[in-house]
């Protein structure tokens, strides 16, 4: 195909919402272009969830190296600065080789990490990290975020309720640094020239992609997730580690102690999935307003948009 010699040298980024097809999407482009997949998903690092996170199977990653799928441990909590120092290496080995790089994901954090640049703050030392998370037990979510908006207020305005783990972060950077994490954050770099990659970014009808996020559960109940979530409570994890924080865990969890029924749970879990995927579309549509678009969710029909996307997939810059 044309666009195969067009992206020699470059890297391919596709993003998506959960359940939107992106990861069939980006197979079938990187067999087009001799092409490495990179995940971008902060969930389908975590090898504890094969299931829930929807990590390719090992069929679909036949014929296909792919990177950075279920290579970490629960119990160990991956931030986006340690998912880029992992990734930048094996992009640039893909381009050494002559292959190109599909980086694909729903975790939009990282591709503005990759884009925009991801902000070089000092490590936190333990203390104050144990202070801030006694801080937060003493205060409560609301008075905490008071607290930032005092000395941060763009970090308190950007990060969503309920969102301890950045909350806290924030605050850590202030307290370890004297320095608020928004400022950090304006003087970076992007990881990537603009002139390395091209995107696309799937933003399907929501009503069609709801449908998917409730089917996809659905699958993955029958796919072993009640085992899947059984494994992962025995290993005793902290609650705010990301990976207990998936979509599916908190729902099954109460079903596994005996709160709810099956049923119950399910519901719960399809209602958070699509609540997720709506936080996945506002924050993509806001946030790549120039990234080509992928409107259709059937497989054929979207593979074919992708295609007409040839012209449209020129290097940024």
């Amino acid at each position: 195909m044309a666009y195969a010699e067009n992206m020699k040298g470059q890297i391919l980024l596709i993003a998506g919402p959960t359940a939107s097809g992106k990861s069939a999407l980006a197979l079938r482009a990187a067999r087009a272009v001799d092409g490495e997949i990179v995940n971008a998903d902060a969930l389908q690092l975590y090898a504890d969830l094969r299931v829930l996170s929807a990590r390719p199977s090992e069929a679909e990653q036949a014929g296909v190296p792919h990177h950075l799928f279920g290579v970490a441990d629960g119990a160990d909590g991956w931030s986006v600065g340690r998912w880029l120092r992992a990734a930048s290496p094996i992009l640039a080995d893909i381009l050494a080789r002559g292959r190109t790089p599909v980086m694909v994901g729903g975790t939009g954090l990282y591709f503005k990490a990759l884009t925009e640049g991801l902000a070089d703050v000092p490590p936190t030392p333990a203390a104050v990290r144990q202070s801030v998370t006694a801080m937060f037990d003493t205060l409560g979510e609301d008075r905490f975020r008071a607290l930032l908006a005092s000395a941060d207020p763009d970090a308190a305005r950007r990060i969503e309720a309920g969102d301890r783990m950045r909350l806290s972060r924030a605050m850590e950077v202030l307290e370890a640094t004297g320095r608020p994490l928004s400022a950090w954050q304006a003087d970076t770099a992007p990881a990537l020239e603009p002139s390395a990659w091209r995107a696309a970014v799937i933003l399907p009808d929501r009503a069609e992609l709801y449908a998917r996020c409730d089917a996809r559960f659905d699958a993955m109940l029958a796919g072993g997730a009640l085992e899947e979530v059984r494994a992962l409570l025995t290993k005793g994890l902290n609650p705010n580690l990301p990976v207990m924080k998936a979509v599916g865990v908190r729902e099954l969890e109460r079903h596994l102690a005996g709160e709810l029924t099956l049923e119950a749970a399910a519901d719960l879990a399809r209602q958070e999935t699509r609540r997720y995927a709506k936080r996945q579309l506002t924050w993509l549509r806001n946030q790549t307003p120039d990234w080509p678009r992928i409107t259709e969710i059937a497989p054929e029909a979207a593979w074919g948009q992708f295609l007409a996307l040839e012209t449209a997939l020129t290097p940024s810059a």
